[in-house]
């Protein structure tokens, strides 16, 4: 396997991200290692609370949220997902699967940092992934929050825009990655959070991960990820430890994923599931502090 590895003096300016990266070798398919990169905050005996990005962002998209729930005396653990950020990046998008980047995150989480008790925040493919996680493994989570994300099987069609989003990505000849996030934000991206989300990606063999991302959702019945995923609703269907729906009110790729979580999954049952107002499908960027404080009230409430 061909990966890359971005220079760190790329990420020298990065706006209200002071923590520094700290690293684990994750097995590749090849017989190799692939380092991922993951950033630490909080009381290292705080309620732990992992907070899983999605395409084509990193962990840097949490910062806003991170700060409010080391307030909260959280420990906060964020990774880069294999192919973003500061981890290493296959070059080829084949060397991309649903399943690799669960096991990849699976071994960080578990294997690496041993983590229990946790509370799940995933958006977009950070919860497609985390979800998969939960249901994999429930006996190492305590609570969850699904913000703007889902876990499609196929057996539904994806929105129209999901699709553009797609198409866009597929024709690109120059991936725009800063333009893809600020497009999914509705009060503005500043020039040095697009440029922080620029920093990962120093050409465009580099950019294969998020390249590869859209086509890894099932939008098919028979795709290769679909029986896991069906697998994973079955156990989500009897999930009674709580579960919150933290959705923003102008997202409209994952917004329809809200009510469905919310009648499907018994542990919604019972909660006030905000809505996150003025706020995107980045809500992270657009709300990242109210965020943060919705996680921290949920983790901090006794649901028994």
């Amino acid at each position: 396997m061909q990966t890359f590895r971005t220079p760190e003096d790329r990420f020298a300016a990065l706006p209200d991200f002071a923590w520094s990266p700290r690293y684990a070798e994750v097995a590749d398919p090849d017989g190799g290692t692939l380092r991922m990169a993951y950033v630490e905050a909080g009381p290292a005996d705080g309620p732990v609370a992992l907070l899983l990005h999605g395409e084509p962002t990193w962990s840097f998209l949490y910062r806003r949220v991170i700060d409010e729930l080391v307030a909260a005396g959280v420990r906060c653990v964020a990774p880069d997902m294999v192919g973003f950020g500061r981890s290493d990046k296959p070059l080829a998008a084949a060397d991309h699967s649903f399943a690799r980047h669960v096991e990849w995150l699976r071994a960080l989480a578990f294997d690496h940092l041993d983590l229990h008790d946790v509370t799940l925040v995933g958006q977009d493919w950070g919860g497609l992934i985390g979800l998969r996680l939960v249901a994999e493994h429930p006996d190492r989570f305590a609570r969850v929050v699904a913000a703007n994300t889902g876990l499609p099987t196929g057996d539904h069609d994806m929105p129209e825009v999901w699709w553009a989003f797609r198409r866009a990505v597929e024709r690109a000849d120059v991936l725009d990655v800063g333009r893809l996030v600020a497009a999914g934000c509705v009060r503005g991206l500043s020039d040095a959070a697009r440029a922080a989300y620029d920093a990962p990606f120093p050409d465009e063999a580099a950019k294969a991960g998020p390249r590869a991302m859209p086509g890894l959702v099932p939008t098919r019945p028979d795709d290769p990820a679909t029986e896991a995923n069906r697998a994973a609703w079955a156990v989500l269907a009897r999930w009674e430890k709580p579960f919150l729906t933290a959705f923003s009110d102008s997202d409209p790729i994952t917004g329809a994923m809200a009510p469905v979580l919310r009648k499907l999954v018994p542990g919604t049952r019972g909660l006030e599931h905000p809505v996150v107002e003025k706020a995107g499908h980045f809500l992270q960027e657009d709300a990242g502090d109210e965020l943060g404080r919705v996680v921290a009230g949920f983790m901090a409430a006794d649901h028994r």
